[in-house]
């Protein structure tokens, strides 16, 4: 097991070759005498760092770790969990540079971009340092006058995280701060294609002091890591973002045991420009929710809704700015586009605008593989118009940088459309009109809604779908309920 990747970084202790158990980094697993886990950086192929492939034995070992030291951590003040909280934000924020490169190296993003999630990152700590402090119960009025009602909030427990490769450092610390704070320990369970940056987070929590079976890290056999998680009775919260069809799968396992779940899952986001929209603010907007991340997040702009008076405007303005947007290794401090994170991802990219075109829609910029001197798969930054209800592209997320442009006649007409999905995370539309903006915000079958604006996370706000989307909500005084249990105690006097 071995790290290929350090002559990129500052500080080589960021990154060990192993999996966590007791704040200890392991090499060896049964199952990685069979097998061992390859990190690859999309752009180049260029190996990473080859580590080892865990599956039951070792997630066992990590949940019985995580349950000895939250016998411990459940019992600390909440002003020692805050303090924690506050000191591993501050060194991810110290580290920046490093994890920045780390997360380009083997998630493709533009480093622009890396260094943006690594702040964001470390903001929900921070903001769940704070809300530690604010576990609030209460005291109801009794029934009776020697009775009194006291409710308490306790942590729930050993919880399974397990998280994407989109936004590899963020969804960790947006599913573990609030964990922490709480006074619950975790096992995390990384995305097979982004497994550094979850090891270098656990180093600088190690660092700020995180005792030993805080945070277990295991990363391999994502289904029987999966399994367990799930299923057993030590673990009593599953935290998962990722695809609805898994979140399916975990939430079907999870009831074995009845655990308390979080999910975060698929989205297929309506982006809607009414004729009096400010037309510049909209285009501006749809270029960086559409392509950031070269389109692959669950808040992406998936279906661009744009009425039939400012149709074509829009179609050109787009057009010119989004050939202007640079492709290539995201280590080029001018990318505007990395490389799509693997095979499948390329070939979604290239079936949904296949049957695009056979549906009747017409490319207006893009459309095909980009060719340079790298190995990965780039895509180019496309541009349909003419797009049908029929297309896959409206029925499924795309996850990548093609941009359907529909057009559509009347309020009334675009609402239906934009709710015609069993998805419902985020939602955006641009309007000059207050009382449209009420009618069409809450219309919205979605989560999210987004009111001139294109980029609406951060950790104050509760993230999160209806429908098929998920189940709770991540970030905001919200967040760390998810976390807590509710006891009511009667006391007699």
């Amino acid at each position: 097991m071995k790290i290929d990747c350090n002559q990129y970084l500052n500080h080589q202790k960021l990154l060990s070759a192993g999996y966590l158990i007791d704040n200890q980094w392991l090499s060896e697993t049964e199952a990685s005498l069979r097998s061992s886990l390859k990190v690859t950086n999309p752009a180049t192929k260029e190996t990473l760092a080859t580590l080892p492939y865990c599956a039951e034995k070792e997630t066992h070992a990590a949940i019985e770790s995580s349950l000895l030291a939250f016998k411990k951590w459940s019992l600390t003040l909440a002003e020692e969990r805050s303090h924690f909280l506050r000191k591993w934000a501050s060194l991810m924020k110290e580290n920046q540079s490093d994890l920045a490169t780390i997360m380009t190296l083997e998630q493709g993003k533009p480093i622009k971009e890396s260094l943006g999630e690594v702040v964001y990152a470390a903001s929900f700590l921070e903001w769940f340092a704070e809300e530690a402090k604010r576990t609030y119960g209460e005291i109801i009025p009794p029934h009776k006058h020697n009775a009194r009602i006291v409710v308490e909030k306790q942590p729930v427990g050993v919880v399974g995280v397990i998280t994407p490769w989109n936004f590899p450092l963020a969804m960790i610390t947006r599913k573990i701060g609030p964990a922490i704070a709480a006074g619950c320990t975790a096992v995390v369970k990384p995305a097979e294609e982004t497994p550094l940056c979850a090891i270098a987070l656990m180093n600088l929590a190690i660092l700020a002091g995180a005792p030993a079976g805080l945070i277990n890290v295991v990363f391999g056999d994502y289904e029987k890591i999966g399994n367990v998680l799930t299923t057993h009775p030590i673990v009593k919260k599953i935290s998962f973002t990722g695809s609805t069809e898994v979140g399916k799968l975990l939430l079907r396992q999870s009831s074995t045991t009845l655990k308390r779940i979080s999910l975060e899952l698929g989205g297929n986001a309506p982006f809607i420009v009414f004729k009096d929209a400010d037309l510049n603010r909209a285009v501006d907007a749809a270029l960086i929710c559409k392509y950031r991340n070269t389109g692959q997040t669950c808040v992406c702009a998936n279906r661009l809704y744009v009425e039939e008076a400012i149709y074509d405007s829009f179609c050109e303005l787009l057009k010119s700015k989004v050939e202007k947007l640079k492709v290539g290794n995201g280590l080029d401090e001018t990318t505007e586009q990395g490389p799509l994170i693997n095979e499948e991802a390329f070939k979604k990219v290239n079936q949904h605008l296949e049957d695009a075109i056979q549906n009747g829609a017409k490319i207006i910029c893009g459309g095909s593989e980009l060719k340079n001197d790298l190995a990965g798969r780039f895509f180019e930054p496309t541009i349909v118009k003419d797009v049908n209800e029929k297309c896959l592209i409206n029925q499924q997320e795309t996850f990548g940088p093609l941009a359907p442009i529909i057009r559509f006649k009347s309020e009334e007409e675009v609402i239906e459309l934009a709710n015609r999905t069993p998805f419902g995370l985020a939602g955006y539309f641009f309007t000059k009109e207050l009382s449209k903006a009420w009618r069409v915000a809450e219309a919205l079958e979605v989560g999210m809604v987004g009111i001139n604006e294109g980029v609406i996370s951060t950790a104050a706000i509760p993230f999160g779908g209806v429908k098929e989307s998920g189940l709770g909500r991540e970030g905001s005084h919200l967040g760390i309920d998810e976390y807590l249990n509710v006891k009511y105690i009667l006391m007699g006097i």
